[in-house]
């Protein structure tokens, strides 16, 4: 079988790859893209749809592991969760994650992360407009909902700090929460409203898309996954894959949580450890909240989608496993009911299971291969790759052109581990 040629090939097509390719041929360059499945059916299709550019706090963060070890304490309402391993890999995980958790790490996570949020968010309404993609893409906000004071009083001190970063919060006491969000059950005592951010329905936003990118000139193969590279000299040579070999001028390495998997043979560090997430998705409800709301004290998702609902939670520490858990989703469903009303009967449409990239420090990784000359890495998104693909794909269009890049990337170099 011949060898085909590339100019920029792009591995992975979920929400990263598919935004990587949309601004690299809005740029002129032609796309090839590889994915191991289908594409625009990755890990970010069943997500909340949250776009939130208020989300600038890293996971790792102080109180983060008091916070998991407590939840870890009573399973059935945990939003946490992790693997028992004795994996030298694993263990190395979480030992530099246990010690990105600081306020040092906060303080070098907030600028990239919120010059990308913001980036994307941005990216996110041109996109919508220009292209003119109908999936249920709204500007109400984020809103959290809390039902305890000490988790409340918490809240309103992260909206000051992210107040002083530029984000815009508003907190509601318990009389204006009520009238913003008839959906919201009585003992729910106040929220604040990130004004800034937005949501859609993921699925239908990637599969326009995918579509669209297929349009602009994207050669797409599915069902292809990467086996393999050769390299000399620095430079990736072929790309070795189950449709043959490929050559293209410049990579760029998409795979979110299989991205380590995928890189095996290229000698880099790239410490992405995947992390489940499930969700549910029913018929819209009689009492339909008005807002995408996250429920404070349980950190659980819910999102409005025209005529559907969809509820998303649970982090656990896992393999490459996409295994739905009946035993998480009825968590979900009993953590929301806390909060909002739902109907007694749901009419449930799906349920998913979906494995979020997650780095030691909760930053991306965005920059070129310290050891490839033609290798861009765009991953560990965790649970925001949905809400950060389109900066991402712009700032690595920009890292592809050998242009100057929207913001410095520097923080997010794949070298800092």
């Amino acid at each position: 079988m011949a060898t085909r040629k590339a100019d920029v090939l792009i591995i992975g097509g979920s929400s990263i790859g598919l935004n990587c390719a949309y601004y690299l041929l809005k740029s002129g360059r032609q796309v090839t893209i590889i994915e191991a499945n289908e594409i625009a059916r990755g890990n970010a299709s069943g997500n909340a749809g949250h776009i939130v550019p208020s989300h600038i706090i890293p996971l790792a963060a102080p109180g983060t592991i008091g916070n998991a070890l407590r939840w870890m304490l009573n399973p059935k309402t945990s939003p946490f969760g992790m693997k028992v391993s004795l994996d030298p890999k694993y263990l190395w995980w979480l030992i530099r994650f246990a010690l990105a958790c600081s306020e040092a790490n906060v303080q070098r996570a907030i600028p990239p992360l919120n010059s990308l949020g913001q980036l994307s968010a941005r990216n996110f309404s041109q996109i919508i407009v220009e292209e003119n993609f109908y999936c249920h893409y709204q500007e109400k906000g984020l809103l959290f909902l809390y039902k305890t004071v000490k988790a409340f009083e918490g809240a309103k001190r992260e909206a000051e700090l992210m107040r002083r970063h530029g984000i815009p919060a508003e907190i509601l006491d318990k009389a204006a929460l009520h009238e913003r969000e008839p959906a919201a059950q009585d003992d729910v005592l106040g929220g604040v409203h990130f004004t800034g951010d937005a949501h859609l329905n993921p699925a239908l936003f990637l599969k326009l898309l995918g579509e669209r990118v297929r349009l602009m000139g994207a050669e797409v193969f599915e069902h292809t996954p990467v086996t393999g590279f050769d390299v000399t000299g620095g430079k990736i040579r072929t790309i070795k894959t189950s449709a043959g070999d490929f050559e293209a001028n410049e990579i760029v390495l998409a795979a979110g949580a299989w991205t380590p998997l995928v890189a095996r043979d290229l000698k880099l560090n790239i410490p992405v450890q995947p992390a489940r997430g499930y969700s549910l998705t029913m018929s819209a409800t009689q009492a339909m909240p008005r807002h995408a709301l996250l429920l404070g004290e349980r950190s659980v998702a819910i999102s409005p989608m025209g005529d559907l609902l969809r509820l998303t939670g649970r982090l656990e520490l896992s393999d490459i496993d996409r295994t739905v858990s009946a035993k998480q989703l009825a968590g979900i469903e009993r953590a929301t009911r806390e909060y909002v009303h739902l109907d007694e009967k749901l009419n449930i449409h799906e349920t998913w299971a979906g494995l979020r990239p997650t780095t030691p420090d909760g930053m991306p990784i965005i920059g070129r291969s310290p050891r490839h000359n033609n290798l861009v890495i765009a991953t560990g998104h965790a649970m925001l790759g949905l809400s950060l693909g389109p900066g991402t794909g712009q700032v690595v269009a920009e890292l592809v052109n050998g242009q100057e890049t929207a913001f410095d990337l520097s923080p997010l170099r794949v070298g800092r581990f």
